[in-house]
């Protein structure tokens, strides 16, 4: 069954590119007002000026996910723009440069928790303080199957996403009783421009494909999908979960 999200208000971060963009498009497609937060200020113009060409309502903010009082702008824009925050998207997030970890650099890992981990525990706090004044809401977080498994050559990123998972299940079951839902989808390799060659070598990518169940990487529609469907009313038994959407990766 299609999603509709008619008159919802719904803020998308990292929502510039990738699969955050693919997730702001999916949301206004199914009638969302939506507010796209990302660094890249005229990437998330680009995909409001998009959503807005197609008929729908949207919002550009500039924010920085890892600066606290960014973060609480970034809410307090997106609640003031369209009356509410119902759906929080919590999607920014960087991969960091492949190395062993005997060879990882210190100020990466730092770099990495703090936009993956730090960035998501700021994005979450204050999404939640809106929600709790307003009497609920839904929050989906973009994790990551190396949130489940270990990902070779890429240690502060695992790291990273277990602990975005960590704080996924944490905050679910504090806020249960608050009338909030807290999940998180997990994609395995998504053909983006992050997966494309700018940071995980090709040959990798290859060698990855090939061991995949289905044979190929997924597309960021298909995580969209599993968001609009964690963050709808039909999932409205689905709390504290971690949705994998890898075709298959997580079974082998």
């Amino acid at each position: 069954m299609a999603q509709t999200f008619q008159n919802a208000s719904v803020l998308v971060t990292g929502g510039a590119s990738g699969i955050g963009r693919a997730i702001a498009v999916a949301f206004a497609s199914a009638g969302a007002q939506v507010a796209i937060a990302d660094r890249q200020a005229e990437g998330g113009r680009a995909v409001a000026a998009q959503i807005e060409a197609g008929g729908g309502q949207a919002l550009a903010i500039t924010a920085d996910v890892t600066n606290a009082g960014s973060v609480a702008e970034m809410v307090k824009t997106a609640a003031h723009a369209f009356g509410k925050l119902d759906v929080a998207v919590n999607n920014a997030g960087i991969l960091g440069v492949p190395a062993p970890l005997h060879d990882a650099d210190e100020e990466l890992f730092d770099q990495v928790l703090n936009v993956n981990l730090r960035g998501l525990f700021l994005c979450m706090k204050y999404e939640i303080r809106h929600m709790l004044k307003q009497g609920g809401g839904r929050i989906v977080n973009v994790a990551s199957l190396a949130g489940l498994v270990g990902f070779s050559g890429f240690a502060p990123y695992a790291a990273s996403k277990h602990g975005a998972l960590g704080l996924t299940k944490t905050a679910a079951l504090e806020y249960a009783k608050s009338n909030i839902r807290v999940n998180a989808v997990c994609p395995s390799i998504i053909a983006t421009p992050m997966t494309a060659g700018e940071r995980i070598p090709p040959e990798l990518v290859a060698n990855y494909l090939k061991a995949h169940p289905m044979r190929r990487a997924g597309k960021p529609e298909e995580v969209a999908s599993a968001a609009l469907w964690l963050a709808s009313d039909e999932a409205s038994f689905v709390n504290g979960a971690a949705l994998t959407v890898d075709g298959g990766a997580f079974a082998q």
